[in-house]
């Protein structure tokens, strides 16, 4: 169990910043979106319910997905109190700030109407009961992805909000996030300055592998990451970047030791059907590292340590592009002090990987009292 000595302690030796790039806040009971939708969707939330394609379960082993200590001692679910949030996350570990990513379904409703009043009200929900009360926490903007006028809309409404730093969509969609569908969410998206952040998960009726369904849970949570990828290849080949050269990407909690072997089979497949993507100015690669962010939960773990060093070699970039998050209160939480591997890492990758990237990306400002990478020596 980390202590609060011991984490004063860790905070003594590395005096970096934290910035969590992925916290998930939680309802505190069904009805608790009730306030912010209208009577239409309210009696529709409690009568209908929710209609979404069958997809990925937590295992029952792990109630709500989260760590067995999170749950709060008034009996709410993990992550739905702020109290024990602070307590248990942004001052245990002195966090610059935090970045909450609602994984409440709304993006995964058949019923594209429901959906856009449900990401509505997660999002006035988010402003009213968490942003307002806490200005360490931002959020992602929640859309309802599948009806891209809707996601426009949202994002014109409340994408100039302080508090929001990204769109916020899941990886599993009904269509790969290249085709012209999705565009006008993008467009949207650079408008307000926002970048878009694709978070693990989700629902979109197909399966992960190109091989079909995975029998096991297992299965679907190691294969995720290749949804990841397809994405990627997605958003490259298809030209989103030439439309939109000033879209940022934001790929949450899907790994990110893959990167450099997907970007040599990009390359050298470009360089054969080049033909096919006469709109592609570069190599795929190029683009990868341009406008591709990564976060860190779960960190990679080569069973050699040094091979992490040699990763971060392949793909240099990446130094500047990944970006620390818990995955709080979910039951595999990286803690801060635990989460760099225990070898010689390039001189800044640290502050960079901890805090630095992200405030960069998310235009944070540097806490009061505080430099950027370091904390003052004073601790709570």
């Amino acid at each position: 169990m980390v202590t609060t000595a011991t984490r004063r302690e860790t905070r003594s030796q590395s005096r970096l910043a934290v910035i969590d790039c992925d916290i998930h806040p939680a309802l505190k009971s069904p009805k608790a979106l009730h306030p912010y939708l209208s009577e239409r969707w309210r009696k529709h939330r409690d009568t209908i319910g929710d209609r979404g394609f069958a997809g990925s379960y937590y295992p029952r082993a792990n109630p709500n997905a989260a760590r067995t200590d999170a749950w709060p001692p008034n009996g709410l679910p993990p992550g739905s109190d702020l109290d024990f949030m602070r307590y248990q996350l942004l001052d245990a570990w002195d966090m610059d700030f935090g970045v909450l990513q609602p994984l409440l379904g709304a993006a995964q409703q058949l019923n594209l109407d429901y959906s856009a009043a449900l990401a509505s009200a997660i999002n006035d929900w988010l402003i009213a009961e968490w942003l307002e009360p806490e200005p360490r926490l931002r959020a992602g903007l929640v859309v309802a992805n599948e009806a891209p006028d809707h996601a426009l809309a949202e994002i014109r409404r409340l994408g100039q909000h302080p508090g929001f730093v990204q769109v916020m969509l899941s990886i599993r969609t009904s269509e790969p996030l290249g085709r012209r569908k999705y565009w006008p969410m993008y467009e949207a998206a650079v408008e307000a300055g926002l970048p878009i952040g694709i978070h693990f998960g989700g629902q979109g009726g197909q399966p992960i592998t190109g091989a079909g369904w995975p029998s096991m849970y297992l299965e679907d949570h190691a294969g995720m990451s290749t949804a990841f990828q397809a994405q990627v290849i997605s958003l490259v080949c298809e030209g989103v970047f030439e439309q939109f050269p000033s879209l940022k990407i934001v790929l949450i909690e899907g790994g990110f030791a893959w990167v450099p072997p997907l970007s040599w089979r990009l390359d050298s497949a470009w360089r054969k059907l080049a033909i096919e993507v006469p709109h592609l100015q570069r190599k795929p690669s190029e683009y990868f590292a341009e406008h591709f962010w990564l976060t860190t939960q779960p960190m990679e773990e080569p069973p050699i340590a040094s091979q992490f060093v040699e990763m971060l070699q392949m793909a240099p970039w990446l130094q500047d592009k990944l970006m620390f998050s818990t995955d709080y209160p979910h039951w595999d939480f990286d803690a801060p002090n635990e989460a760099l591997p225990k070898i010689k890492l390039p001189d800044t990758f640290a502050p960079k990987l901890m805090a630095e990237n992200a405030r960069a990306l998310y235009q944070l400002p540097i806490r009061a009292g505080t430099t950027s990478g370091a904390h003052a020596d004073a601790t709570p």
